[in-house]
């Protein structure tokens, strides 16, 4: 993979302290591309002054993977978690990729990926606000690319599902291990189970994010890629 990423500038990964994002960071540094890796309390995606500051103090960057996610569980008849869901999945997003995306158009080369959620187009109990969030980035994220295209930068989005991270894990009672529950889906809140009968793991979504980022995929672009083991059935 390393022949087939840029190395001449170097990539970002936002939210380089979660599971996935740190799963990114080792798979780029691996192949030998610089990396810088942001996350609090360093780099505050929700500031837009800060964040702006912060990636105009990079420079050149070649490849972005926007990670930074969070997950307040809620529902559509009580919305509690929905400012808290939006400031990080969608106006972090913005706030970090509209100012990336503008000069990789100048220097008419760089891609971006941004990691969503099957939750996005699958609605799911629980995550009403959380589901929402992701939709609304995935599409903004596709738009971005449309715009992009004709500068030659692309912009990609990955989506997971059930991934064994600290999120996941962090939704099930102290102590419980849920794992044979997702998988095998929950009838009683119209979860479909996951047909590959395991969960994703971290690299699963980075080898992902890393292949969208380098010229093997140089003609795909405003694509949404699934990472769920089969779990969603609209695409």
């Amino acid at each position: 993979m390393s022949a087939a990423l840029e190395i001449g500038s170097p990539a970002v990964v936002v939210g380089a302290q979660g599971g996935i994002g740190a799963a990114c960071v080792e798979k780029l540094q691996l192949a030998g591309v610089q990396t810088v890796a942001l996350d609090l309390p360093h780099a505050d995606v929700t500031d837009r002054n800060d964040i702006k500051a912060t990636i105009n103090s990079i420079g050149d960057i070649s490849i972005l993977i926007y990670c930074s996610g969070v997950m307040i569980e809620d529902s559509a008849l009580d919305p509690h978690g929905i400012d808290a869901n939006f400031a990080v999945n969608f106006s972090g997003l913005v706030n970090v990729c509209s100012v990336v995306a503008k000069n990789m158009c100048v220097r008419k080369t760089g891609s971006i990926v941004v990691v969503s959620s099957n939750a996005g187009t699958t609605p799911r109990m629980g995550m009403a606000s959380y589901g929402a969030s992701k939709a609304a980035a995935s599409a903004w994220a596709r738009t971005l690319a449309l715009e992009c295209a004709p500068f030659g930068v692309r912009c990609n989005v990955v989506s997971p599902g059930s991934t064994d991270t600290s999120m996941l894990r962090d939704m099930w009672p102290t102590g419980e291990d849920r794992t044979f529950d997702v998988i095998s889906g929950n009838l009683g809140t119209y979860r479909l189970g996951i047909p590959l009968g395991k969960l994703a793991t971290a690299e699963d979504v980075a080898n992902a994010c890393v292949f969208l980022s380098s010229s093997a995929a140089s003609h795909i672009t405003m694509h949404d890629l699934r990472v769920d083991g089969g779990a969603t059935f609209d695409k």
